[in-house]
């Protein structure tokens, strides 16, 4: 590896932004340095260090169990449960081991057996408590008292991969982003089983080559979506045992299909029993301590990224998922959060100066750089995404060029400014520079992966891009033989937004499971507030599969479009070239690895013999959102093949002469 001088002068070479800050710079890739030294001692690989998960938590011998755990602040500390019922048995008290703050217990092989719970019942000065293990590979939730406990969990026989060697295709990534539970049609808490089952064969048919995996990590409250994890080892319980979820990654792999899986190391959930929380007695075994240890908007913990412990634990935690279930990478949750002390809340990010200040907490930024070294050591072909909303500099760029490793970020601006553009903005006004700006802009040194519409934007209690702009006629005029005006405009501009977002990104593109086919109402998981219920926590499949309904449209061209990708992968070109930009006319064309793009988003003006600079040559339709077999009104001709005129007077020296449809864009291949 370089100099560290020597790289930062690099980066400011590329962007001369940088250049007020490369005192900051240096310090920060000096600290990461530090911190890799540190919790290796210089003597131990990083790798190695990142195996906790092989020394703690509970491990079957040939003829006996172990057990151990952290818990520096404990003074007695004992194995509770099925097995001792429930009480402080001294047959399964732990001995404190010389090693600093580790306890350990050796048991007999016949006293523990399939399916026992139990947990571990830690004591302090002044104080005791339940506490579920921190490495607990598996934890079940009682029906009846709603009690969470560690489960034992010996399967007659270790799962066989059929696909043990799966490694993902280097082709950019297309992402299907999925949460197990409520992937299912009936009202109720889908399964890994009938995900694989019902689900991951649309996936296939699809085209995506990526599935990212939500909520993966045991949570005690379901509506939380995932994003309070209590045990960070445990695939969680309610979506079925540990094997369907490493059959569901098998069965993706045997279809070429990488999985991802959602990886939240941003907080942790604020339960004592069943999370980290008070683990020891103490705030600070795992979290910072007083205000800075707590998420006031998420009511979470905050990890300490500083002591070398916590970085154990987690970067144990990424490896753990690596070797044990085989997922192909991560979407690291909430990068924001962890990378400011403010949390970025209530921040705009407006320059540079947000970015190099105090508020950055350089103990985040070296473990996200030290996770994706682990990854990456491990697994070369591994993903891995930062979510991150500040637009932090240099989070997608390789260790040795002077980022934090990783591969993608996501474009997390693009579908915030499509929601604004249909709050705030009558068709007539949309803004067709503004649109090319948002669309693309990104620092081209970094992979970004884009997307048209998040979770987010319907779990928070806001609406799908489909729902917002149809709104009740969604539910009366979906029919295929009903010619309702608001369902024809919503149904022309989703597949519109979808295909420019998609033709625009950077290297990748996400769709969250049922918006390809415009899933109509929003995403409400089970509460207090609902009547506990599951009616929106579901995905209604059979509104796609009604040939009577417009849905299947809508599906029918996010498959198109995916396939098109799929058979060109463009994102491995060129970044897209803006042709001709028309406001007034709302018109948009661009070209891109010498494809051509074309838009019109004008909501009643279509235009014919419209010219537009392109290089010279002939273009064949490839791909029109206006088709008839897809919902359009079927004003182009399929296939149809398009000669350049010479014309002087465009810097290109030649130009296409196209019919423009109101409202539709399409794709033109070279021939």
């Amino acid at each position: 590896m370089l100099p560290i001088e020597t790289i930062v002068d690099s980066l400011i070479q590329k962007d001369p932004c940088l250049g007020d800050y490369r005192q900051v710079l240096v310090h920060r890739l000096q600290h990461i340095q530090g911190v890799r030294d540190r919790i290796t001692d210089d003597q131990t690989d990083l790798l190695t260090l990142a195996s906790g998960h092989e020394h703690f938590g509970l491990h079957r011998n040939k003829d006996s169990w172990v057990f151990r755990e952290w818990a520096p602040n404990a003074t007695n500390v004992y194995l509770i449960g099925d097995f001792s019922n429930w009480s402080e048995d001294p047959a399964f008290s732990l001995v404190r081991l010389p090693e600093e703050g580790q306890w350990e217990i050796r048991l007999p092989g016949e006293v523990l057996t399939h399916k026992d719970l139990y947990r571990l019942r830690i004591h302090w000065d002044g104080g005791q408590g339940d506490r579920i293990p921190a490495y607990a590979r598996r934890v079940v939730q009682d029906s009846d008292t709603l009690i969470f406990n560690a489960q034992v969990w010996e399967a007659d026989e270790p799962y066989q991969w059929r696909c043990p060697n799966f490694r993902r295709s280097d082709r950019s990534p297309l992402i299907y982003e999925a949460h197990v539970g409520m992937a299912q049609e009936e009202e109720k808490i889908g399964t890994w089983k009938e995900f694989t089952r019902n689900v991951l064969p649309r996936i296939v048919e699809s085209g995506y080559n990526t599935i990212q995996l939500m909520a993966v990590q045991e949570h005690p409250y379901y509506a939380s979506f995932g994003y309070h994890v209590s045990s960070f080892f445990a695939p969680s319980s309610r979506f079925g045992p540990p094997e369907d979820l490493m059959a569901l990654i098998d069965s993706a792999h045997k279809h070429g299909i990488a999985v991802i899986m959602d990886l939240v190391h941003s907080h942790a959930v604020s339960n004592t029993v069943e999370g980290l929380g008070l683990f020891d007695g103490t705030e600070f075994q795992y979290f910072h301590q007083g205000q800075r240890g707590h998420h006031y908007a998420w009511d979470s913990l905050c990890f300490d990224y500083g002591k070398a412990q916590v970085l154990h634990f987690l970067l144990s935690n990424c490896r753990y998922w690596l070797d044990t279930f085989h997922v192909d990478g991560f979407r690291f949750d909430g990068i924001t959060s962890m990378l400011y002390t403010h949390h970025g809340m209530e921040k705009a990010f407006s320059g540079y100066n947000d970015y190099f200040n105090e508020s950055v907490d350089k103990d985040a930024l070296a473990y996200l750089a030290l996770a994706n070294e682990v990854i990456h050591k491990l697994r070369p072909d591994a993903l891995t995404v930062a979510e991150d909303i500040s637009g932090m500099p240099m989070l997608a760029l390789p260790i040795s060029h002077g980022g934090i490793g990783f591969d993608c970020r996501f474009a997390m601006g693009v579908p915030d400014y499509w929601i604004k553009l249909l709050k705030e903005r009558v068709d007539e006004e949309w803004p067709m520079g503004g649109l090319w700006y948002e669309l693309t802009n990104r620092r081209p040194e970094e992979k970004t992966i884009s997307y048209a519409e998040s979770h987010d934007q319907a779990l928070v209690g806001d609406q799908t891009l489909m729902f917002r702009m149809a709104g009740a006629a969604i539910y009366d005029h979906m029919s295929v033989d009903d010619q309702d005006i608001i369902v024809d405009r919503s149904m022309a501009l989703h597949k519109m937004i979808r295909l420019i977002t998609l033709t625009t990104a950077g290297n990748g593109y996400l769709n969250f499971m049922g918006n390809e086919f415009g899933h109509p109402d929003w995403v409400d998981f089970p509460r207090e507030g609902n009547g506990w219920s599951m009616k929106y926590a579901r995905r209604q499949w059979h509104l796609v599969d009604d040939p009577q309904l417009k849905y299947r449209f809508l599906s029918e061209f996010d498959r198109r479009m995916v396939t098109l990708l799929n058979e060109t992968d463009f994102f491995s070109g060129e970044e897209p070239s803006l042709l001709w930009e028309h406001n007034q006319d709302k018109v948009l064309a661009f070209s891109r690895s010498s494809w051509i793009f074309v838009f019109n988003f004008h909501p009643v003006q279509s235009f014919p013999g419209y010219s537009i600079p392109a290089p010279g040559g002939s273009y064949k339709l490839e791909l029109d959102t206006d088709e008839t077999v897809i919902g359009g009104h079927g004003r182009l001709i399929s296939g149809q093949v398009h000669r350049t005129l010479q014309e002087k007077n465009n810097p290109l020296g030649f130009q296409l002469s196209l019919y423009l449809p109101s409202r539709s864009g399409f794709v033109l291949r070279p021939v």
